[in-house]
């Protein structure tokens, strides 16, 4: 069989880099065992805004404009709704905060994400006696559903394979790489903390950090906006709320544990005042990486081997931009930007 991609993972970089291909008429076929659940267990925010420091994050301004249209897209080609868009109110501690709040409105790269007007806490059910500032242009994507629906998508177009790939199996041609019964031009690794596995790309720094989320029902918090504090509280349908994240850096596996369960309590407590049940609790290892920029690129000696890794917490919103800067360098000869280039760690 003909390609001109093999593409190894089915998470939220390998959605991206697909769609580059399907609008540009490029033949791919997606295979992964989906044992990555970084994507699957994302709380799918995205937010312009480091909250903890009141800077924006890196590139925010492009990251988002890229975002929003290609989530807009995926609607409308799985016609399932993903963005609900909500601001952040992200909750002060104190008359201090209120002032550095202010300070950072006035910068030109924070005025537009950031609200000047402080609002007040009317909610009985939110502990927030010095008030709130709102972020806009944030969101949460749907990323479990996304997940699930492209690969439904790609299964019906025979373009998915659920296995595990043998590295071993891999033969690299003149002319690109062969792989059991497939030919491609090229394959891009899209396997997020699973690149440790991986005998051409395990030499990047990738490091990957434990995050564990729980589902929450309360009826009677009403929240119309994500409540950060030093957790966020995300709205979600029925009276439910995603509650996160941890940061975990020893633990590397799947496995929800009591002890993250017990932190993101004590912390929402402290935040809440109403009654609520557990009703869920998520595990996945972040691809996070030691200068906190992407992995993406050609490998130095395989040159039809590129990967496309890294995203860490700002998946969501980084992944469109990577996706089509990767592309653009594989088909163009587009450079890449030397901050996501892998050649910087060759």
């Amino acid at each position: 069989m003909e390609y001109d991609y093999i593409i190894v993972g089915s998470g939220l970089a390998s959605i991206m880099f697909a769609e580059q291909l399907r609008l540009h008429n490029k033949s791919f076929i997606v295979i992964s065992n989906r044992s990555q659940q970084a994507s699957v267990v994302a709380s799918g925010l995205y937010n312009p805004v480091v909250l903890k420091r009141f800077t924006a994050t890196w590139n925010a301004a492009t990251h988002l404009e890229k975002a929003i249209p290609k989530y807009a897209a995926l609607e409308q080609l799985l016609v399932l709704k993903l963005d609900y868009v909500l601001p952040i109110h992200r909750v002060f501690n104190s008359v201090k905060e209120q002032n550095n709040w202010f300070l950072a409105c006035d910068k030109p790269l924070l005025g537009k994400f950031l609200n000047p007007e402080l609002l007040t806490n009317k909610n009985p059910s939110v502990k927030a006696p010095f008030g709130f500032g709102e972020v806009n242009h944030t969101g949460r994507i749907d990323t479990q559903s996304l997940i699930e629906s492209y690969r439904e998508f790609l299964l019906k177009r025979n373009q998915f394979r659920e296995e595990t790939f043998e590295y071993n199996d891999l033969i690299e041609t003149t002319e690109g790489v062969e792989y059991h019964d497939i030919n491609a031009k090229h394959i891009v690794f899209n396997e997020g903390f699973g690149i440790h596995k991986n005998p051409y790309f395990k030499y990047l720094p990738l490091e990957g950090t434990k995050g564990e989320l729980i589902t929450i029902q309360a009826p009677t918090l009403k929240l119309e906006f994500i409540l950060k504090s030093s957790i966020f509280v995300i709205p979600m349908e029925s009276d439910h709320y995603l509650v996160g994240s941890t940061y975990e850096w020893t633990d590397k596996t799947n496995n929800p544990t009591q002890e993250a369960k017990t932190e993101l309590l004590e912390k929402l407590e402290r935040l809440i005042d109403c009654e609520f049940e557990v009703v869920d609790q998520r595990a996945g290892i972040r691809p996070t990486v030691v200068d906190r920029r992407p992995l993406v690129g050609q490998h130095p000696n395989h040159k039809h081997m590129y990967v496309l890794n890294g995203l860490g917490t700002r998946g969501v919103l980084v992944a469109p931009s990577m996706a089509e800067a990767l592309y653009d360098s594989i088909e163009n000869d587009t450079p890449l930007p030397e901050e996501i280039d892998i050649r910087r760690f060759a």
